[in-house]
């Protein structure tokens, strides 16, 4: 069971959904990939993570857009249009009987298809790109939501784009592993992770945000991935008055703060409340409670536009 922000209700549905595999919906129990698959082999491949909220996917053009962008920096054909997926995503919902449904949740995985051999140079690719599409009844506990989750800093850092870009939302995340690693063996739910100069970049699966003096302050985005919930939040704090800073902060900055919490597309805005062992807040603070009404209005309207 995962814990933290992607802790969830297990579903019995679940164990009967159909995965689209290449354009086949295909029961779970045989849903598979070859053991050559450039994903399988080398993590070869970009990904997206994408809420269902009455039976629209929320932030789509987005998404596809990150997708997309990312299939294109390391030249890798998706072999389909925007609107050819989106189709696809769709026609995967309908056979699963989800088109009406709250709380499902898909995880979009592109990969560069099948190799000749076990070697990570793509010339030796022979197949179409691989599309996996798993839909599943899943969304964040309301326990999570109000509650929050506790942090922890670890010593894995957020490297730098000459090593391996943050911005692309790759299969590679063994970096994240480490550092999801060490922060529950450290009994922590999630880890916050530093960049290479020793400034707060971002959590090991979602992003960072603290709140001061009225003031809400992420980073400056530099070490992370161009989140698609925490540009909606940045969003929302122009929108509403609410001062917001993209700007270099430390763990200082992070502990005298008056509330933190994390965003990501699972969960939505969920509290931190505690980091490091220092308790920032008993559940959610004033801002946190209003910035998760605003992001639900918010998913309303897209959905619903």
């Amino acid at each position: 069971m995962a814990k933290g922000t992607h802790d969830y209700a297990e579903d019995p549905r679940n164990q009967n959904i159909l995965i689209n595999v290449n354009g086949v919906m295909t029961p779970r129990a045989k849903a598979v990939v070859s053991v050559f698959d450039s994903g399988f082999m080398l993590g070869d491949g970009v990904w997206e993570g994408l809420r269902v909220h009455k039976g629209r996917i929320a932030f789509l053009d987005a998404h596809l857009d990150r997708l997309f962008e990312g299939a294109k920096a390391i030249a890798m054909d998706i072999g389909l249009s925007r609107e050819s997926l989106t189709s696809r995503l769709y026609e995967t919902l309908t056979a699963n009987e989800m088109a009406g449904e709250q709380g499902v949740h898909i995880r979009l995985m592109v990969t560069r298809g099948i190799r000749s051999t076990p070697y990570q140079d793509p010339r030796v690719v022979i197949s179409p790109a691989t599309i996996v599409i798993i839909p599943e009844y899943k969304e964040a506990l309301p326990s999570t939501v109000e509650n929050g989750i506790r942090l922890f800093t670890v010593h894995v850092r957020r490297g730098d784009p000459a090593v391996q870009d943050q911005k692309l939302n790759s299969h590679s995340k063994l970096n994240c592993i480490t550092a999801c690693i060490q922060a529950t063996q450290a009994g922590a739910d999630e880890a916050l992770m530093l960049d290479p100069h020793g400034f707060v970049a971002t959590c090991n699966s979602t992003h960072f945000f603290i709140v001061r003096k009225g003031e809400v302050w992420t980073s400056s985005g530099d070490y992370c991935l161009g989140g698609i919930t925490r540009s909606n939040v940045i969003t929302l704090c122009r929108e509403n008055d609410i001062p917001v800073r993209e700007k270099n902060f430390s763990l200082t900055d992070v502990y005298g703060a008056d509330e933190a919490f994390v965003t990501g597309t699972f969960a939505g805005v969920v509290p931190a409340t505690e980091v490091d062992g220092r308790i920032l807040t008993k559940g959610r603070g004033p801002m946190v409670e209003r910035l998760q009404k605003l992001y639900k209005d918010m998913i309303e309207s897209d959905t619903t536009s």
